[in-house]
């Protein structure tokens, strides 16, 4: 296949949202507590919230950047490019980058929405919670039709009004919730309680896929507190490791057959190994463990119910038969610091030689297209979809890293820096 023919479909990008997002949105009678955007003395912005604060720290929002400016200091719209917050922009930062359609996880209420759930009335925290997922669905995802998979996020700290969310925004047309990658981390039940059993049974009843993105536990792995960022930054997938062990000898997947679970910006390549492991440990000690998968493997068990992605995952596309060629999906990560923008489709084709065309399509596009119940061919023929259309309507877009004016004070180099901005996303 030619670069010009892929059609890339994006499971994994990121909203910074922006600042006039609730506007006419929330009750009348809540309408005075609408998170909101302040100014700092140093000049970074942050959203406000019944009084707490959320930033956006740099490594969130880099697209456009030099990579010399990398950065987990907190930053202003200012200082980051357009195509982050504004809709409009990011549709053009698609096309220049090849990708017809994308799925956004949030940035301020974190990645399952912990800051609503901080909320001192859980009535405020539910009218700003729906107020955000309807923004979503029908401005960000509703202003261009075809172009954005619609992802919501749940009130976590009610699994009755978990469930009644999910089938309200399935009724709009929203299929994927995204929910925490570790709830235990965050001081709620766990995998292995019946607590979640009403989100379960409604997404399982939607058809809703329930998306554990790494971080989404407000927890990541931390070797040491004077580890150099590095270390944390390479052991994200760590966290999703857990997540799927955790997931996978829950009773949750047996117990609901028809849910479907993705492990979102958690790559592949480690993925063979782990369901021999599991297969493994499964074959020689369910004996005294009480597990009982019936008459599967855990790993069969794997590739029925969970969807997997990545970003630039070479030994996984070479294993994709290992991974499972039909649950995986690539992503961009826009606009995250590992994200492949605006060149995703050239990092993409470096690990496509000698890979069929068939499974090529499959991991691109029709595995997205399936599993979250999305069609972009529904709104523009398969043709205008490709990168080479794409790209031939973005000639204009500049793509050239563009300086910004960065925070003044010490930069932040180690992981413990992190906890000097607990609002963050992650």
């Amino acid at each position: 296949m030619q670069l010009e023919d892929l059609v890339l479909v994006s499971v994994d990008d990121h909203v910074v949202e922006p600042p006039d997002m609730f506007g006419g949105r929330v009750p009348a009678r809540f309408a005075d507590q609408a998170p909101r955007v302040d100014v700092r003395d140093d000049g970074t912005e942050i959203w406000r919230f019944d009084g707490k604060e959320a930033t956006n720290i740099g490594l969130n929002a880099v697209a456009g950047r030099p990579v010399e400016e990398y950065g987990i200091e907190p930053t202003s719209f200012a200082e980051i490019r357009s195509g982050c917050y504004d809709i409009h922009d990011r549709v053009r930062d698609m096309d220049a980058n090849g990708v017809i359609a994308s799925m956004c996880f949030p940035s301020f209420p974190q990645l399952c929405g912990q800051l609503f759930a901080k909320a001192s009335d859980p009535e405020l925290g539910l009218a700003v919670l729906q107020a955000y997922n309807d923004w979503h669905i029908e401005e960000w995802c509703g202003t261009y039709p075809g172009r954005f998979i619609p992802l919501s996020l749940p009130p976590i700290w009610d699994p009755a009004a978990m469930a009644d969310e999910v089938r309200r925004v399935a009724a709009k047309g929203c299929h994927a919730v995204s929910f925490s990658e570790n709830p235990a981390k965050l001081k709620l039940p766990s995998f292995h309680s019946d607590h979640w059993d009403p989100f379960w049974a409604a997404c399982s009843d939607e058809g809703t896929m329930v998306c554990l993105h790494i971080g989404s536990s407000s927890s990541l792995v931390v070797t040491a507190p004077d580890a150099p960022i590095d270390v944390l930054i390479g052991l994200q997938p760590v966290n999703i490791v857990q997540a799927a062990a955790d997931l996978l000898w829950s009773p949750v997947l047996r117990k609901f057959p028809a849910l479907r679970v993705a492990l979102s910006e958690g790559g592949i390549g480690w993925i063979p190994y782990f369901l021999d492991r599991m297969d493994w440990i499964y074959t020689r000690h369910h004996g005294w463990t009480g597990q009982d998968f019936g008459n599967k493997l855990p790993s069969q068990v794997f590739a029925e119910q969970i969807v997997t992605c990545f970003i630039d995952d070479p030994s996984g596309v070479e294993l994709r038969h290992r991974v499972g060629i039909d649950s995986m999906c690539w992503v961009s990560d826009y606009p995250h610091s590992d994200s492949t923008w605006p060149q995703s489709p050239e990092m993409l084709m470096k690990s496509l030689d000698g890979v069929p065309d068939d499974d090529i399509e499959k991991f691109t596009h029709r595995n997205a297209i399936r599993h979250y119940r999305f069609d972009p061919f529904a709104y523009r023929p398969k043709e205008q979809c490709t990168v080479g259309a794409l790209r031939a309507n973005a000639v204009d877009v500049d793509v050239t890293p563009r300086p910004g004016n960065r925070p003044t004070g010490p930069k932040m180099t180690k992981a413990t820096d992190l906890t000097r901005h607990p609002g963050t996303n992650r």
